[in-house]
């Protein structure tokens, strides 16, 4: 159970460093790290309870993590590449 409150810990300074973040591709990375962490946290915690449903939402919120990401970075990208 001490995993969980690590993790956790990691968690909130992956959300204070994701904010304070120099750029775009920064605070990106950020929230792809922090989708991850989410999904690892409830992937633990479901192993740890004996709580098998919790695993298919851990793996439906890391696939919609990482679509998230990949939305918002072609999104970056192109408004990227019309202001040149």
């Amino acid at each position: 159970m001490y995993v969980i409150w690590i993790m956790l810990a990691y968690l909130l300074l992956l959300i204070i460093r994701t904010a304070i973040g120099p750029s775009i591709w920064d605070r990106l990375l950020g929230m792809s790290l922090i989708c991850s962490k989410i999904a690892i946290i409830v992937m633990v915690f479901a192993s740890v309870n004996n709580i098998s449903y919790l695993l298919d939402y851990s793996i439906i919120f890391s696939l919609l993590g990482f679509m998230c990401v990949l939305f918002i970075s072609f999104f970056v990208s192109d408004r990227m590449r019309r202001r040149k």
